[in-house]
């Protein structure tokens, strides 16, 4: 039988190195997406169509819902606005700079129901893909605190840049999930 005082002390010991490693992780996966930013700043004059309390919940690698993206200023969950204008999308969360998508970075909108650290209704999240460099498609989740998104995903969808020729063969997207 194991004493007492030793199964505290591994029990203490165990909990350290399971928290160390959480914290060699996260800073390695800081260190690794260092070279990623988010635009910031929202040009002049831009016009404001359409405005929500959101929750912003990550950005993570395109179509790869469960690898977060430690990118700044969107490494952690935040609770802020939405504004989408006629040049593209403004993120002003709490405690962080403003984001701004500008149309031509945004590639994808649609609905989703998982990303990391959050499950939801179907299609209780807006996945916003875009271009945060000229090699890099990620995909940033939001969730509307004031209602259901649909409107918030039409304005969105009209400032999406028309793809090229090859997309009108492509079958009809319903808009319902992705």
């Amino acid at each position: 039988m194991i004493p007492r005082d030793l199964a505290i002390a591994l029990m203490i010991a165990l909990a350290a190195f399971v928290l160390l490693s959480m914290l060699f992780a996260w800073r390695r996966r800081l260190r690794r997406d260092a070279g990623l930013a988010a635009p910031l700043g929202v040009p002049e004059h831009a016009e404001v169509r359409d405005r929500h309390e959101v929750l912003y919940v990550s950005t993570t690698k395109h179509d790869q819902p469960l690898e977060r993206l430690t990118m700044s200023p969107l490494a952690y969950r935040a609770r802020g606005e939405a504004a989408v204008t006629d040049r593209g999308l403004a993120l002003c969360l709490d405690g962080a700079p403003t984001v701004f998508l500008a149309s031509s970075r945004l590639v994808d909108v649609g609905r989703a129901t998982v990303t990391i650290d959050r499950v939801v209704e179907p299609g209780g999240l807006v996945r916003i893909a875009w271009n945060a460099d000229d090699a890099t498609v990620v995909d940033s989740y939001l969730r509307l605190t004031d209602g259901d998104p649909k409107n918030f995903i039409s304005e969105l969808q009209r400032l999406v840049p028309a793809s090229g020729p090859s997309d009108d063969s492509a079958a009809p997207d319903t808009g319902a999930q992705s």
